[in-house]
């Protein structure tokens, strides 16, 4: 059975074979084009800028988390204060993760169950429990656009019989979250599991299609699994989902990785990597990565990428932002993020207009020809 959301999904321009496609959403926070990529807001704030900062770099959404937010501050909070928009001063459409990775990944210890896992806090050690239930309650209680089913992530490797039960169970609990969620401002994904095992994915798919989400999302993906698995992965598994939906690639955000993905159809994309290399002091760049603490650039004059349009790359020199960082002042971060992001929201615009003009394959050729001519480092 069909929700009823105020979110509409409207596909604009679809070519190749492959399915790669323009799309937009509209959400009650406002519309958002498709290919996308979401900066990542984990405890409401994108590390390092400001709203209006991240607006100017192009991002029109951000992904914060259930279970960061949950912790600390407290969803109940947040929702006194008038919801995570006006908490966190952003007024464009918000995603927010159910918080299944994160107990995966930082939780100290944790007990899986049919009702949910019961983890200690990263931050404390206390104990709390979380489920469908009270993933869908946290969402709601922030208000976000897009609201993530609470499900298990499964490392890498892991046994087909682990897997198998596992997809089992995150499916229980995708009806549970699809029962519960009683908010129509607020859009549901399913997130299809399955490790690596095709005919698992298929079996994790159908069970959500069956049910009817708004949105679906592939996770389990970026665990240690090598990059021709996980295309492969990507590649069969969105094949298996309904053309009229988004398509949400979970966590996997380096620039080759968007390149690929959006080629085989995926929508939308979210990960740390531009805001925590920023903050290591690698920065991307049309043609690659460069480390700012070299010692090659102690001197260099040059911006960041000479093609970037950025605030860093139009006032400062790659010499200026190596002796930030080196003398470790705060400016150092902010402006590395400011840069790191704006070289997203490029890449995403370059390919848009790939799809466009039907030239995603030129666009992919010369993306990867400028790589290997390296010329920055």
């Amino acid at each position: 059975m069909k929700r009823e959301t105020f979110l509409e999904f409207r596909i604009l321009q679809k070519r190749g074979i492959a399915g790669e496609r323009l799309g937009e959403i509209e959400t009650p926070h406002g519309k958002f084009r498709t290919p996308v990529f979401m900066p990542v807001g984990t405890q409401g704030s994108v590390k390092a800028v400001s709203p209006d900062e991240l607006r100017q770099t192009g991002a029109e959404i951000i992904l914060s988390n259930t279970y960061h937010l949950y912790l600390r501050p407290g969803h109940k909070l947040i929702e006194r204060l008038g919801g995570l928009h006006r908490f966190m001063g952003w007024d464009g459409p918000i995603l927010t993760d159910s918080g299944g990775f994160q107990v995966y990944s930082l939780a100290k210890l944790r007990n899986i169950s049919e009702e949910g896992v019961v983890f200690q806090s990263h931050l404390d050690g206390s104990r709390h429990s979380l489920g469908p239930e009270q993933a869908m309650d946290i969402q709601q209680a922030l208000g976000s656009d897009i609201v993530m089913c609470f499900d298990e992530c499964v490392s890498y490797p892991a046994e087909y019989k682990y897997v198998e039960r596992s997809v089992q169970l995150t499916s229980r609990w995708a009806e549970r979250c699809r029962k519960h969620l009683n908010s129509p401002a607020q859009a549901l994904f399913g997130i299809v599991q399955g490790g690596t095992y095709r005919d698992l994915r298929e079996k994790s798919a159908q069970y959500l299609v069956g049910l009817g989400f708004d949105g679906y999302a592939l996770g389990g993906l970026a665990v240690g699994e090598d990059r021709e698995t996980r295309l492969r992965v990507i590649r069969e598994t969105v094949q298996m989902l309904p053309e009229d939906k988004p398509v949400y690639l979970m966590g996997v955000g380096a620039p080759e990785d968007l390149v690929e993905s959006v080629g085989l159809g995926v929508d939308m994309f979210d990960c740390v990597m531009p805001t925590r290399n920023a903050r290591n002091g690698t920065l991307f760049t049309t043609r690659g990565r460069i480390t700012i603490k070299n010692a090659r650039y102690v001197d260099d004059e040059r911006p960041v990428d000479g093609q970037c349009d950025c605030y860093t790359c139009t006032h400062f020199s790659r010499a200026y932002l190596r002796h930030l960082f080196l003398a470790r002042e705060l400016l150092a971060y902010r402006l590395n993020t400011i840069h790191n992001l704006r070289y997203y929201m490029r890449l995403i615009l370059g390919l848009r207009n790939a799809i466009e003009d039907g030239g995603l394959d030129a666009f992919k050729k010369t993306f990867y020809e400028m790589r290997a001519e390296n010329e920055l480092e």
